[in-house]
Order: structure tokens, then C-alpha cells, then sequence
């Protein structure tokens, strides 16, 4: 790596981050189903239908996975806990998956290493679903349920917890593009969705801090987007695409409203009552997290809103998910969200990383290219740290090869790899490169 720990402010912290469903296992331990197991049965949904029965079988090799990040420096894990593990139903208790969080969490501590919750990375239980799931104005309430649950059995040891990662991500990608469970194309569905995504985040803040926790946040997927010509339709198209991408969140959370543009398609599809929810959905944040990859490049066309396409061979080198290494963008969004958002606020990089097809040869998985991209994108953070933006730690994605959504397990953006038949584990070049230069 071209830094050091040193290089960064003394309180700094570093960490590695995974999501329940892509590494632990859901065939274990009483975890219920969820509607990206029924996501990825039905045909055409997932690379050759994969799906995260064994996944990395964390449920069962977690303390191997902790030695990992312990070994290697981390001073933090940014973990998430499964609704359908911890109530199989979405409503009654499973004490086996409230156990396996309370060992998890244990081990965490045993290590020296900060355990850093998200409560939910997108696997909704089935029972849920079929009452509408993030449609249905209800899942506030149930979700501030499950919050309570969980958080009362190992909330008291988490060194910080947010509520729902990547709210882009369970509300567009899931119900405008159906490229995520529950796979529906319905701009009523998406918006209803979204809103209710930010309502049952308040609500979690809200009960957590009832049970009287702190150092809360919330945690916003971010892709830079640019328009592909300076011409007037592609600059409005591009408006639309951040808007509907960045800032309908931030804006949500940190501002109490959305952006107009937006609005302006939603509106009619919005749940009754939507403007009186911003008390909640606004609840004070002692942080927000950043993830991010790449920019988008957004060219308008004529099609039905909001009429435009993201260009997906841009100019610059790619990973291994076709995603343009951009490093600027991570460094404008520090800047930008520091500026019309949070403020004084500490922000954190919660995820960054890349895919790449590593293999295992003579032992060994030499990944240069993350190496690369790594250095590029802690470079970033500097930048904006020496231009006083208040960035506080970085989380590297992700801790293992696990298991990446509708793409199966063909992506692999582990530090260290895993053979998906064997389960074994083997840290790739770039897991010791960061270990050594945590040391330094």
C-alpha cells in the first residue's frame, strides 16, 4: 500500500465490513426464508439460481473469519444482522439466532475489535413479503420491533449501529428495476417503498435510542453521476439520476424533504399522510456512512421518466463488475456531503472495494489491481480530510468472497478467498499489503 496508518489521524479507524445473507449461511440455525430466497428460485433472477444457503458458512467458521480481521489490524467489523434469522417469521423470536449474534458479538470483543451493527442488508423475511414488505406503511412498526429485539440482546456491547444499508438499493434497484428481490418494475411500489425505507430507518434510531444507545447513523450508497454531454436534455437527465440516486435519501434524513424533480413523478404514488413522517425520519444522527464504487454517466433519451440511460462502457478501467474506477467521485461526495448535508457531522467510508476475478496459484491469489484501486480511494480520503472534511474511518469491502446478490458467486471482492465447494480460506495479496500497512 502507498500509506500507512500513520498517515491518518490518530483516532482513525480502520475496518473491514460483510452483510449476513452473503456470507453466514441461511440454512442454518432456524433462519427463516426471505424473499431473496425466493428471489433467486424463480428462473432468470440469479446467475444459475445461486442463493445464500451455505454462502461462506460464517454461521459456522465465524471465529476463523474474526482471527482474519484480527490478524490483520482491523480495528472495527461492520457486520449486519439477518430479520429472518433473528425472527423467522418477522414478528416471533428465533433464540438460536439471537444466540449466534450474542457469540459473534463475543468474539468481536474477545478480539479487541469494535462490533459495528447494520441492522438490515436486504434480506426481508418472506412472511413480510407476502404483506406487501417495504410497500406496506406497517413495516416501520415492524421494524422497530425487530430493532428492539436484537438490540436488547447485544446492544449494549455495539460500538455503533445503523439501520438499513443502502436504502438506493432496497427501494429503487428493487422495486423500479427489479434487478433485487422483490424484482418488481412499479414507480408506485418504488416510491411508497423509498419513503417507507426512511420512515422504518427514524424508527430504529427512535427506539435505539430508548433502549439508550449512541453513535447511531445511517449509511447512504452513492455513485457519482455526471451527464454524458453538456447538451440541456442530458444535463436534466443527469439532475434526475442524483437526485433519485443521492439525494432523495440525504435530502430525507439531513434536510426533511426531496428533491423537487423527483417529486414531480412520485407525488401521486405517495403514501397518505408521507409529509407528516420527516419528524421521525429526521431523528439526530451521530454519523453517516458513505458507500461507494463508481460514477454513472447519464445520457437522456426519449423513453417514459425519467427518460434517460446509464452508459455502461465509459473511458476509464473497470472492475471485475464492469464499474469505472473513479476515485475523484468518492473524494467530491466527502466534500459535497460535508457541504449540503451533514455539516460538522463525522463521516465514514462504510464500504469501498472492488471485484476481481483473483485465483488461487501455487497457494497463493496475488490481486494487484485491488491493491491499486485501494490506494487510489484511501488517497481520496486524505485529500479530503486535508481539506477539512471530517472523515473518521474506512471500511474495506468486503472481508470475504461471499456470495454477491443476483450475480451469484462469480464477483469476488474478498480480501481473502474463499473456494465456494471447500469453503476454505486464503488471504489474497492485498489482505497482507493492508495488514502490513496498518502495522506501520
Amino acid at each position: 500500500m502507498n500509506f500507512k496508518r500513520s498517515d491518518f489521524p490518530e483516532t482513525f479507524l480502520f475496518g473491514t465490513a460483510t452483510s449476513a445473507y452473503q456470507i453466514e449461511g441461511h440454512s442454518f440455525g432456524g433462519a427463516g426464508q426471505t424473499h431473496w430466497d425466493t428471489f433467486a428460485a424463480t428462473p432468470g433472477n440469479v446467475v444459475r439460481a445461486e442463493h445464500g444457503g451455505i454462502a461462506c458458512d460464517h454461521y459456522h467458521r465465524y471465529e476463523e473469519d474474526l482471527d482474519f480481521i484480527s490478524n490483520a489490524g482491523f480495528d472495527a467489523y461492520r457486520f449486519s444482522t439477518s430479520w429472518a434469522r433473528v425472527m423467522p417469521d418477522g414478528v416471533t423470536p428465533n433464540p438460536e439466532g439471537l444466540d449466534f449474534y450474542d457469540r459473534l458479538t463475543d468474539g468481536m470483543l474477545e478480539r479487541g475489535i469494535k462490533p459495528c451493527a447494520t441492522l438490515y442488508h436486504w434480506e426481508l423475511p418472506s412472511a413480510l413479503a407476502d404483506k406487501g414488505g417495504w410497500q406496506n406503511p406497517d413495516i416501520a412498526k415492524w421494524f422497530g420491533d425487530f430493532t428492539e429485539c436484537i438490540m436488547e440482546r447485544i446492544g449494549d456491547r455495539m460500538h455503533s449501529v445503523a439501520p438499513i444499508n443502502e436504502p438506493w438499493c432496497v427501494g429503487w434497484l428493487s422495486h423500479f428495476l427489479g434487478a433485487h428481490a422483490p424484482g418488481l418494475r412499479d414507480i408506485r411500489a418504488t416510491a411508497r417503498a423509498m419513503h417507507h425505507i426512511l420512515l422504518a430507518h427514524g424508527t430504529a434510531i427512535q427506539m435505539m435510542r430508548g433502549l439508550g444507545m449512541s453513535n447511531l447513523g445511517g449509511v447512504f450508497n452513492l455513485e457519482w453521476s455526471e451527464p454524458e454531454t453538456e447538451s440541456e436534455a442530458d444535463i436534466a437527465a443527469n439532475v434526475l439520476s442524483d437526485g433519485y440516486y443521492n439525494r432523495f435519501f440525504l435530502g430525507g434524513v439531513f434536510q426533511g424533504k426531496y428533491p423537487e424533480k423527483i417529486m414531480e413523478a412520485f407525488e401521486p404514488h405517495m403514501p397518505e399522510g408521507w409529509q407528516d413522517d420527516f419528524g421521525t425520519i429526521q431523528a439526530p444522527l451521530d454519523w453517516c456512512g458513505i458507500n461507494y464504487y463508481t460514477r454513472r454517466i447519464v445520457r437522456a433519451n426519449d423513453d417514459p421518466w425519467p427518460s434517460h440511460d446509464v452508459i455502461p462502457n465509459g473511458p476509464l478501467p473497470k472492475t471485475q463488475m464492469g464499474w469505472e474506477i473513479y476515485p475523484d467521485g468518492l473524494y467530491k461526495f466527502l466534500k459535497r456531503t460535508k457541504e449540503e448535508y451533514t455539516g460538522d457531522l463525522p463521516l465514514f467510508i462504510t464500504e469501498n472495494g472492488m471485484a476481481n476475478p483473483d485465483m488461487i496459484k501455487h497457494g497463493t491469489v496475488n490481486d494487484p489491481e485491488r491493491i491499486s484501486f485501494l490506494n487510489q480511494h484511501f488517497n481520496a480520503v486524505r485529500r479530503a480530510i486535508a481539506d477539512g472534511v471530517p472523515v473518521n474511518g474506512f471500511f474495506v469491502w468486503s472481508l470475504l468472497d461471499n456470495y454477491e446478490w443476483a450475480l451469484g458467486y462469480e464477483k469476488r471482492f474478498g480480501l481473502v478467498h474463499v473456494d465456494f465447494v471447500t469453503l476454505e480460506r486464503t488471504p489474497k495479496a492485498s489482505y497482507h499489503a493492508l495488514k502490513s500497512a496498518l502495522e506501520q
